[in-house]
């Protein structure tokens, strides 16, 4: 008897409110979430507003953002303008504005009815990887595992599970996988050694992890998204990780190395992703469910872990929390 592939979808939408084609999209079951980009976004009670149309229609759904702080910040307009992370490591009481911004930026996001933010990122600050720069925390391994993880617990404390990126590691490959493939050539106990020590400290701690669109060839020669080695063998066999792989965007011209939108997320499915990401592109996204429904996937009981576990519109400007720590973050010059 032939074993059915887990996964499902997260797929985005053009504007600031569904359309009847957005609202078919994702009555279909193999879709089990939405990413929302700048261009849904105009202030918070109109992402409200998105937010709740969703859930009317499927209130399953998983529903995110990237709200890392710096330059990768969705939400703008009405938000905290949150720092590069790198810029935390250069404070004094680092740590605590670690957990702070975590707190601040899981409680805003929460707050508008989204679930998750894909944060934090893992990877080290090699000074090679343009595209991730200072989205680091730290080039230190320790340091960067001890800063993400008080990012992690000020997510935690608002409600919001934790997603690190991007495994094993995307600080040393020089090309940005958005626009190319990059290559790592480092083998795999250098790898131990530096770039998946924040993931190995910080795995209890995360609820999902989100694999690079880069080759290790030393390891294995697909993606690390696309790679059984990797997320089979070494994340859940060797590491223990019980948590959700979401794919990263399969848009991307880093994950094109296997195919076409179908043959992406079959792969990545067959991998071991529990969700792939299909964004910015609705003929690959479409190409995508119909793979899926080819394949009569069936969701993985472990996505409902990502669901968001706060009220949205909650008063939270008013907590104590949010005037400490907006406070700690200013006397830092960290934010305006």
């Amino acid at each position: 008897m032939t074993t059915r592939l887990q996964g499902s979808l997260m797929l985005d939408v053009a504007g600031t409110w569904l359309c009847a084609e957005d609202r078919h999209l994702l009555r279909q079951p193999e879709v089990g979430g939405l990413i929302v980009f700048a261009r849904n976004i105009e202030h918070p009670r109109q992402v409200r507003e998105l937010a709740a149309s969703v859930r009317a229609l499927r209130p399953d759904l998983i529903l995110a953002v990237d709200q890392e702080g710096g330059r990768v910040q969705r939400l703008r307009q009405g938000f905290v303008a949150l720092p590069a992370m790198r810029r935390l490591a250069e404070a004094a009481d680092a740590q605590r504005l670690a957990e702070h911004c975590g707190w601040v930026m899981a409680s805003e996001v929460l707050g508008v009815g989204l679930d998750i933010s894909f944060a934090p990122v893992l990877d080290l600050d090699h000074q090679r990887s343009a595209v991730i720069g200072l989205r680091a925390f730290e080039s230190d391994p320790e340091r960067a595992a001890l800063l993400a993880g008080a990012f992690i617990r000020g997510m935690r404390q608002a409600g919001m599970a934790a997603c690190g990126k991007h495994f094993p590691g995307h600080g040393w490959a020089e090309a940005d996988s958005h626009v190319a493939i990059p290559v790592d050539e480092r083998d795999l106990a250098t790898l131990r050694q530096h770039d998946l020590i924040p993931f190995s400290r910080l795995l209890p701690e995360l609820a999902a992890v989100m694999p690079a669109h880069v080759i290790y060839p030393q390891v294995d020669d697909r993606p690390a998204g696309f790679s059984k080695r990797w997320l089979q063998g070494i994340l859940r066999g060797e590491m223990g990780f019980d948590g959700v792989i979401f794919s990263d965007d399969l848009s991307m011209a880093g994950a094109h190395v296997v195919g076409d939108a179908a043959a992406r997320v079959e792969a990545a499915f067959s991998a071991g992703c529990d969700m792939g990401l299909v964004c910015n592109d609705r003929g690959a996204a479409e190409l995508a469910l119909s793979a899926a429904q080819r394949l009569r996937v069936t969701p993985a009981a472990r996505i409902a872990r990502m669901a968001g576990r706060a009220t949205p519109g909650q008063d939270y400007r008013h907590h104590p929390r949010w005037l400490e720590a907006l406070g700690a973050l200013r006397r830092a010059q960290l934010i305006d």
